[in-house]
Parts: structure tokens; C-alpha cells; sequence
């Protein structure tokens, strides 16, 4: 016997549909969800032929299964255009990380400040390490207010998920937004959309006109990166959704 002879192919989640279905009998839907009753199998089959349209099994554990009368192809067709447009609507909370000295200058402390301001703008969560090196170690207190400053500075648009506590060398602290992620990357395509029709509807002149085109491209290209930024992941629910991704995406580290 050859090998993987006795391996059985990949199971299918498609419906049984026309010949394929294996039952005496079925509960028949019509083309416009009336409902038919039982039916012998053959008589589905050749009602289905009279409306040139396909039997489809679509509650196969019910007994008798239940089958209805629809064009099977043009159902595929409009279940993947709803697929691709709930992907859309979808997003990934994704937890970035920024990582400060206890001991951090004013300039560097307000240059993360901003970058942590832009990811709960972003609807990220943020994940805020304090590292301790040689005797910083002895001077818990020192993280312990730095995070408590940065918590006080963010609080409009963020809040603590998780309070600072010890790791080693390390203290931690993780910052939610107070924005979900699908607002904030509706709020972005918005902000992007009226920034290029507001390029797009400036009359240019002949001496302005390159200067104008290069800074409509670099504003495009800004606001595409800011959308994108936002813009998380697909995934497959019609309404809006968030998927929480736990590893950090972003280290930012002292220089």
C-alpha cells in the first residue's frame, strides 16, 4: 500500500449541495424563505431544476436536514463581498512599549511623553517600563513617581490598566486608552480624507504648482502613514471588533 494511501483528505466546510446530498428526505425552503415542508429528496431535486437554482443543505444535524432553493454561486460571491467588508471593521488593540531611565531629562521625558501620546490617540495599549541600572536599584521611588507623572500628564487620554509593580530590574506599568481602537482609526481615515481633499481642491498656479504638488505628496504620504498606523489588522466579524495582540510592536529606548 502506498504511503499516506489510508490518510483521508482535508474535511470540507462547504454545504452539501443537489447530488451530493445523501438523505430520503429534507425540510425544503423555497427561493424566498418560504417554507415548503418535507419533501422527498428527488421532489427537492426537481424543484430545484424547474427554478434553474441549486439545492443547498444548509442545517445538516436537523432532522430531516434542512435545504433550500438558491443560486449556490451568487450566494458564495455576496458572502465574500461580506467577509472583505467586516474585515474592515475590524481592529487589533496591539500593546506598544516605551522604555525610560528612573533618572530621565526633561527634553527625552517629554519626546516619550509624545510618543505615548500618539498611541492611546491611536487606541493602543501602552506598556511604560522604568529599567533600573547599579544603584538605581536601591531607588524604587524614583520609577514609582516617574510613572505616577507620566500616568497624571496622559490621564485625558489614557488610564492605568495595570498599576507600576516590580520585575527585576525592571518596573512596569501598562496604560490603556479611553478610545477604542475602531473609533481611532475612524478618526484617522477621516482626518486623512479631509487633508488630501483639501490638497486636491487648492487651485495651483504656475509658479506654485510643483511646490504645491511636493507638499501634496509629502502630506498624503504623512497622512496614509497615520491611517496605516491606526489601521490594524483584518479579520472576518461584520460588526466592529477588537483583537488584543499581547507582544510589544514598538521599543523606544533611551539613547
Amino acid at each position: 500500500m502506498e504511503e499516506g494511501a489510508t490518510r483521508g483528505g482535508p474535511i470540507s466546510t462547504e454545504p452539501r449541495i443537489n447530488d451530493r446530498i445523501r438523505v430520503p428526505e429534507v425540510r425544503l425552503v423555497g427561493p424566498s424563505g418560504e417554507q415548503v415542508g418535507i419533501v422527498p429528496l428527488a421532489k427537492a431535486l426537481e424543484l430545484a431544476q424547474e427554478y434553474d437554482l441549486d439545492l443547498v443543505e444548509v442545517a445538516a444535524t436537523a432532522r430531516p436536514p434542512v435545504c433550500k432553493l438558491m443560486d449556490y454561486g451568487k450566494f458564495k460571491y455576496e458572502s465574500a463581498l461580506k467577509a472583505r467588508e467586516a474585515r474592515k471593521n475590524q481592529a487589533h488593540t496591539v500593546i506598544k512599549e516605551m522604555k525610560l531611565r528612573p533618572k530621565i531629562d526633561p527634553h527625552d521625558y517629554d519626546t516619550k511623553k509624545g510618543h505615548v501620546v500618539r498611541f492611546l490617540k491611536q487606541g493602543d495599549k501602552v506598556k511604560i517600563t522604568i529599567m533600573f541600572r547599579g544603584r538605581e536599584q536601591s531607588r524604587p521611588e524614583l520609577g514609582f513617581r516617574l510613572l505616577q507623572r507620566l500616568a497624571n500628564d496622559v490621564q485625558d487620554l489614557g488610564f492605568v490598566e495595570s498599576s507600576a509593580k516590580q520585575d527585576g530590574r525592571n518596573m512596569i506599568m501598562v496604560l490603556g486608552p479611553h478610545k477604542k481602537k475602531t473609533e481611532a482609526m475612524a478618526e484617522a481615515r477621516v482626518i486623512a480624507d479631509a487633508r488630501k481633499a483639501e490638497r486636491q481642491g487648492r487651485t495651483t498656479g504656475p509658479d506654485t504648482a510643483a511646490d504645491d504638488d511636493a507638499a501634496l505628496e509629502a502630506e498624503n504620504a504623512a497622512a496614509e502613514a497615520e491611517a496605516d498606523d491606526a489601521d490594524a489588522a483584518e479579520a472576518t466579524d461584520e460588526t466592529d471588533t477588537e483583537v488584543e495582540v499581547e507582544q510589544p510592536t514598538e521599543v523606544a529606548q533611551d539613547a
